[in-house]
């Protein structure tokens, strides 16, 4: 019975009278029309966005399998152990310490030997970029930062107490 009420809605409606108002031509060349728009906001709706993110995907996996060809050929110089990375001697780090500082333009004001392979030092102010750079250095050289306080001062200033240990 809904289906029936349906038609007889459809039927009356102003839209289906004029529809019945059209020549068999006129009809033919509005269903062509509809049909075309039809495909076209397919295209516009499904299909670009699809062939656009394929696309993209295929950039991706282009870069990504450069990249890893890159790593490959470059794994032999990362690999562990195969660097030209030096290690501080134990007994020799009061002086490579004292030594690393002056040349990362640091300011020692009081250092202390806490046995062989560890001291135990306080850095006068000094820019933060600079500190860990010289960190970073540190860490190269296979001296580990057991301890740290950092005490910031005006002008992005950084003063230090710094534990530091030589590895093995």
């Amino acid at each position: 019975m809904g289906k029936i009420d349906w038609q007889s809605r459809w039927q009356q409606s102003p839209l289906a009278q004029r529809w019945q108002s059209l020549a068999q031509r006129e009809q033919h060349a509005l269903l062509a029309l509809a049909g075309f728009l039809l495909l076209v906001l397919g295209y516009l709706a499904l299909w670009q966005p699809v062939q656009r993110q394929a696309q993209a995907a295929r950039e991706a996996f282009i870069e990504q399998r450069a990249l890893h060809a890159y790593l490959q050929a470059n794994a032999p110089q990362v690999q562990p152990g195969s660097g030209s990375t030096q290690r501080v001697d134990p007994a020799r780090l009061q002086g490579w310490v004292t030594s690393s500082a002056a040349e990362a333009g640091l300011q020692i004001e009081r250092l202390e030997s806490l046995g062989e392979g560890s001291v135990q030092l306080n850095l006068q102010s000094a820019p933060a970029e600079r500190l860990l750079a010289w960190l970073q250095t540190l860490e190269r050289q296979g001296v580990q930062v057991a301890e740290a306080a950092l005490e910031r001062r005006e002008g992005g200033l950084v003063g230090a107490r710094l534990s530091l240990q030589a590895l093995p």
